[in-house]
């Protein structure tokens, strides 16, 4: 039997996390959460689930999820988000490796992100693998402010498990645009400080093919009018991006 330790960052997620950690009932042995001073009811929810909380200021998604692993007790860790349940059919697939023991350094599982309730099937967002559990004794995660990875230090083909892991991106629009330009400023670092010029038509030509890939080639229009809104605020979210990245080039 294999034991797994769960891995979750929070900051004021006392709105959704309860159903986070009620999915890992059962299937983790512990449960770390790292908080960035949360200012709600997020930390008194973790203690009622017996989890293991430690306080640390973000510095950027990475550090912070490989500052998590590391106060795993257990070798394999399971990487969820506050606003990530696992789904009855991820469950039990987890269930099922724990009984028969993990074979494999890493395993991914599809990732179903709603939108406002909406299950979203398009504009790239699905089947959104992600590497979520693996053997830390192997693996660690990339230090990149966002779009962070878990990165292994042989070549090792994730083993796919069946079941979603379900993500409640937002409750509104404004919620996800807001999340989508906090992200952005992060993403703004990592743009001033790649090789090669940021031009004045960056940020509109940048946000256009952001647009136009969720919503022609990753078949947003599919999705009629969430399709659109998502796209749209991709768009808005990589300029915003491009520009915060000139201005930080500018500074510098």
């Amino acid at each position: 039997m294999t034991k797994i330790s769960a891995t979750i960052l929070t900051h004021n997620e006392a709105g959704r996390i309860e159903a986070c950690l009620e999915s890992l009932r059962d299937v983790v042995d512990e449960i770390v959460v790292v908080d960035s001073f949360s200012t709600d009811a997020t930390l008194d929810i973790c203690r009622r689930y017996g989890c293991k909380i430690t306080q640390r200021r973000m510095t950027g998604f990475g550090a912070q999820r490989q500052y998590a692993t590391s106060l795993a007790s257990h070798s394999y860790v399971l990487a969820i988000d506050a606003d990530e349940a696992l789904s009855p059919a991820l469950r039990q697939s987890l269930l099922n490796l724990k009984a028969t023991g993990c074979r494999h350094r890493g395993y991914m599982m599809a990732r179903l992100n709603f939108f406002c309730g909406y299950a979203v099937k398009h504009c790239g967002w699905y089947p959104d693998y992600q590497v979520r559990l693996f053997d830390k004794r192997y693996a660690c995660w990339s230090l990149r402010d966002v779009d962070e990875q878990v990165q292994f230090r042989d070549d090792v083909k994730p083993e796919l498990l069946q079941g979603d892991l379900l993500h409640d991106r937002c409750a509104t629009p404004e919620e996800y645009l807001l999340r989508c330009m906090k992200q952005a400023d992060l993403r703004a670092v990592s743009i001033a400080g790649a090789p090669g010029s940021i031009s004045p038509l960056s940020p509109a030509v940048k946000g256009l093919r952001s647009f136009f890939s969720a919503y022609l080639r990753h078949g947003g229009i599919l999705d009629g009018s969430v399709g659109l809104a998502i796209s749209r605020r991709q768009f808005a979210a990589t300029r915003h991006a491009y520009k915060a990245a000139r201005r930080l080039r500018r500074k510098g």
